[in-house]
């Protein structure tokens, strides 16, 4: 399985650095409301949402991102447009009120976990392909420290409740990866970053994205899967690889707008 994962690896990074790197920034809107789609699928695949619920959430998914990539401002009037369509879909299609809370939870919750939080990520393509590469480069480099200091001398665990492979070992290696991640990455592509601006971001991109998977395991823990689908060989689904990106991605996004970089 350890091997499969690597060759998949090996076959698509390369690809997908040069379509991010060297295309149009629409071409990423593009990549970017696919992974949305098929996150949403295996979302709400998970938490059986099905009939004009689904489809219309798939709609107003990929509005969001519409919205967000072409007028940002307006990015909170859609997401709350979307919520009350939602709403309104449920009224309309179902006559019986027990269970509407329960019938509208995880439908508008999917639009905000994942176009609402893949959407910061339009925002960061803004100002240079090279700022993506660092996120997902970076959550990469966290994740993988992580996973090796915490199969390696891992004991204690994290929150086995949530996911009980997760070690505190694993987690302060998420830091330490995430923030020599950012310094590396800092020479070779975002060398505007000074020094402590990078262990600063990095440390934090290695903190949040243990939340995101974190969040993710808990949401697979409740809808009963092990994974959240398989269409990736040897890394189970969309949302399986992005988790801790949906989380790091609105936090760089914050602090590209605090550092003046993102206007």
């Amino acid at each position: 399985m350890h091997r499969k994962r690597l060759i998949v690896a090996a076959a698509l990074l390369p690809v997908l650095f040069l379509y991010v790197m060297y295309l149009p920034r629409g071409y990423f809107f593009i990549l970017l409301s696919a992974v949305s789609l098929l996150g949403m699928l295996e979302f709400y695949s998970m938490y059986r949402v099905q009939g004009a619920l689904r489809y219309a959430c798939i709609f107003f998914g990929v509005f969001i991102l519409a919205v967000s990539y072409f007028s940002r401002e307006h990015l909170s009037e859609a997401l709350v447009f979307s919520a009350m369509a939602i709403m309104v879909i449920r009224l309309l299609t179902k006559r019986d009120p027990l269970s509407s809370l329960h019938d509208i939870a995880a439908p508008v919750v999917g639009l905000i976990y994942i176009p609402g939080f893949l959407s910061s990520q339009t925002q960061i393509r803004n100002i240079g392909s090279e700022w993506i590469i660092f996120l997902y480069a970076t959550v990469w480099a966290a994740d993988s420290a992580a996973y090796y200091i915490g199969k390696g001398i891992g004991k204690k665990k994290l929150y086995q409740e949530m996911s009980p492979n997760k070690t505190v070992a694993g987690a302060v290696g998420s830091v330490a990866g995430g923030a020599a991640g950012a310094l590396i990455l800092k020479v070779l592509i975002v060398p505007q970053l000074t020094l402590p601006s990078a262990v600063f971001i990095g440390c934090m991109i290695g903190i949040i994205s243990i939340a995101g998977d974190l969040v993710e395991s808990m949401f697979k823990r409740d809808a009963g899967v092990k994974d959240s689908g398989v269409i990736i060989p040897g890394h189970g689904g969309i949302l399986d690889k992005i988790d801790g990106t949906l989380f790091a991605g609105p936090l760089l996004c914050w602090v590209l707008m605090v550092k003046g970089l993102l206007r």
